[in-house]
């Protein structure tokens, strides 16, 4: 599923949260003109002046020394009163009217548009140094852990060498158990079913407070279906990450992703962006069909069974694949945590998904509308081979047969297949319309059966 991770796009954008402040314009508080009372003692200046010139005589009255004094009392209570009550409208300003024009009314931002039109800028101080993506980093970082596996690979012209491969997984619960996905770790295991690990491969865990050791890790349950897998290594006390409901998830909201892209050169890389989309339907090259949540954080290879997070914290999907290519760009996929959750559980406690449905056919995929209109059949789905003992077998379906209706709906295709089966739990009855092609002559001369089916359980 890392197929579509084969373009890495390294242009991680590392200004995101840088803050532009503009310049602060404020009125000045003290724009008082304060003058120094130094005209009172002119006239007594003027007096001596005159007293000791060479024109002084006895006839010139000198000025009376009392008159000034009494004005002094009262400007002295002129100017205590005018400050008084020019303090008191300036501060009632500051506090009562500047706040109500600053109020939501007002365009959010460094811009504040006064009542008459002028334009003003004021200061916005960001008291906080910690980002939501530095929060959540501190966080869940120690419960993202790597996923090395090492497995033989066997060429009929080269013969076998030892490969490895890397990944990431969240720890599931404090006594050991680590959640990843299915296609992280498919390549050590024996056959494409079951949880035993192959003959000379083994699956590690890395811890990010421990990178140079590791542990080895036991499958306790993997599911293909759902490309989630659950391992157990012998370590206790670890801390968990907390998983949130992916169903109270919106389009807009922040995303934040935590993985080890390119392996463990890389671990614990943070990057971050919004969820773009809900529910998306994606069909893998395997046939298996998925839905999940669409984001813009960067998802490269390594990434997959890493930790899709909201704003606290909170996983609410398990990184899985992205798009890549020339012309596609921040296309990242995850698994919705609710999902990922349920699957766990079941593994945990029965190593595989309990009651899920099973038929136990496996399909013929080259047979189209094309074909059936050729030969006169009906279109629905053929059956390449029965599985012993299944619920088909049991129900006398065989090789050849075409399935055209499953419990009154018609089928054309595989997936309307699987719709209609997973309506219904393992042990429910359902009937099954066939049609079966004669042994000789024309296809055409079939017949149509209706057959009773108690569906199986699939074990993976």
């Amino acid at each position: 599923m890392d197929d579509y991770n084969n373009n890495n796009d390294s242009n991680n954008n590392k200004e995101e949260n840088r803050w532009c402040y503009t310049n602060s314009y404020y009125p000045s508080q003290n724009n008082y003109s304060y003058q120094r009372a130094y005209e009172q003692n002119r006239h007594r200046d003027s007096y001596d002046d005159l007293k000791t010139s060479s024109f002084y005589n006895e006839s010139y009255k000198k000025p009376a020394k009392g008159r000034f004094k009494g004005l002094i009392a009262p400007m002295i209570i002129v100017a205590l009163i005018s400050s008084l009550l020019t303090g008191g409208i300036v501060g009632a300003y500051f506090t009562f009217g500047l706040p109500q024009k600053y109020s939501g009314a007002n365009p959010p931002g460094n811009t504040y548009i006064s009542e008459n039109g002028g334009i003003k800028q004021i200061e916005i101080i960001d008291e906080t140094t910690t980002s939501a993506e530095t929060a959540v980093a501190e966080k869940v970082s120690p419960s993202i852990v790597g996923i090395n596996i090492t497995y033989e690979y066997r060429d009929m012209f080269f013969g076998s060498s030892q490969n490895q491969g890397q990944g990431s997984g969240i720890i599931y619960s404090s006594d050991g158990y680590i959640i990843t996905n299915n296609h992280v770790i498919e390549n050590a295991m024996a056959g494409t079913g079951g949880n035993k690990i192959a003959q000379n491969a083994k699956i590690e865990v890395i811890l990010p407070n421990q990178i140079d050791d590791s542990y080895e890790a036991t499958v306790i349950g993997r599911d293909p279906k759902t490309d989630i897998a659950i391992l157990k290594i012998n370590v206790s006390e670890l801390p968990a990450a907390e998983f949130a409901n992916s169903d109270e998830v919106k389009v807009g909201q922040k995303a934040i992703a935590i993985g080890n892209p390119a392996g463990m050169e890389f671990m614990g890389s943070v990057t971050s962006g919004i969820i773009s989309g809900l529910n998306r339907k994606i069909e893998y090259d395997d046939g298996t069909m998925l839905r999940l949540i669409q984001t813009d954080a960067s998802i490269n290879p390594g990434n997959s069974g890493g930790a899709l997070l909201n704003s606290e914290g909170k996983v609410i999907g398990i990184n899985t694949s992205k798009i890549g290519g020339v012309g596609y760009e921040g296309l990242g996929f995850a698994i919705p945590s609710n999902n990922a959750v349920e699957i766990a559980e079941s593994l945990i406690q029965s190593g595989y998904v309990k009651g899920r449905p099973q038929i136990g056919i496996i399909v013929e995929t080259r047979f189209n509308e094309e074909i059936a209109e050729e030969n006169g059949v009906p279109l629905g789905i053929m059956v390449y081979e029965v599985q012993p003992l299944s619920a088909a077998h049991r129900a006398g379906i065989k090789a050849g047969d075409i399935i055209t209706k499953f419990n009154g709906v018609e089928i054309k295709s595989f997936e309307e297949l699987e719709t209609e089966k997973n309506k219904f739990k393992a042990g429910d009855k359902v009937e099954v319309t066939i049609y079966r092609m004669p042994k000789e002559g024309r296809a055409s001369d079939g017949e149509h059966l209706t057959l009773e089916l108690i569906l199986g359980e699939d074990k993976g």
